[in-house]
């Protein structure tokens, strides 16, 4: 009788340490999320998306995350990329969004900050706007984005600017520690304003989003399955979502 106070204590501090942490995917099926039928599924307990050159997406669609819209987060996961003959020569694209929107529901098409990923490991770690303002920081880079006036007598102009301020590595570096077609850790922190991403534990982009016309403080987490010349397979596992409540 004189462990039972031990044993609870031992269980509250447990509870405690998990508080506002919570598992995405239940290993078994797509329960809370939803996507296009028959480009997604569950296959050696890893949430699976898959095109091949005969059975192609019409344009970029998601996996959607049913259970919320976080705003202040810190979201991990595993991934793995492949092309359409489960080699690494082929197309590869995918990526997390996250602090996103659903623009076309019916497709499930996705707009908003985007953890990008590519098979040959080009943009891996970015931060891209799907249907947005682009590549918004490079593999490596510090940035800051902020508002600017946009020139209406060049149709190029645009109406927020990029700083580069410092670099966690250069493209090289950052392509080194990503194991092309293996299972990689990907993690995303975002508070407040400021982004950033980390691949397998090294930092591959920092982001303060000034922009108060674009920058978004809250949204879906949706998983990408990109159109492309040929087929490709991208596998998500291990995927785990600590807000503070």
């Amino acid at each position: 009788m004189k462990l039972l106070p031990i044993v609870a204590l031992t269980l509250l501090v447990a509870a405690a340490a998990h508080a506002g942490e919570k598992s995405m995917f239940n290993g078994k099926d797509l329960t809370g999320w939803k996507g296009v039928d028959g480009f997604w599924s569950v296959q050696d307990g890893c949430i699976t998306g898959k095109t091949t050159t005969d059975h192609m997406i019409t344009e970029n669609s998601f996996l959607v995350w049913q259970d919320g819209e976080p705003g202040d987060f810190e979201f991990t996961c595993k991934f793995k990329l492949v092309d359409e003959k489960g080699e690494l020569t082929g197309f590869g694209n995918s990526g997390v969004q996250y602090r996103s929107k659903v623009v076309k529901p019916e497709y499930f098409v996705i707009s908003g900050y985007q953890a990008d990923m590519d098979l040959q490991n080009h943009y891996t770690g970015m931060l891209y706007e799907e249907k947005g303002r682009g590549i918004l920081c490079k593999p490596g880079e510090k940035v800051t984005i902020s508002s600017a006036e946009k020139n209406q007598a060049d149709p190029k102009s645009k109406d927020f600017k990029i700083e580069v301020s410092g670099s966690s590595g250069t493209a090289d570096e950052i392509k080194s520690f990503i194991k092309a077609g293996e299972w990689n850790d990907y993690k995303i922190i975002a508070k407040g304003n400021h982004l950033q991403h980390f691949i397998n534990g090294h930092q591959t982009a920092d982001i303060t989003d000034n922009d108060d016309k674009h920058a978004a403080k809250s949204g879906v987490i949706a998983l990408q399955l990109h159109k492309g010349p040929t087929g490709m397979t991208v596998q998500f596992k291990d995927m785990v979502l600590k807000t503070d409540n």
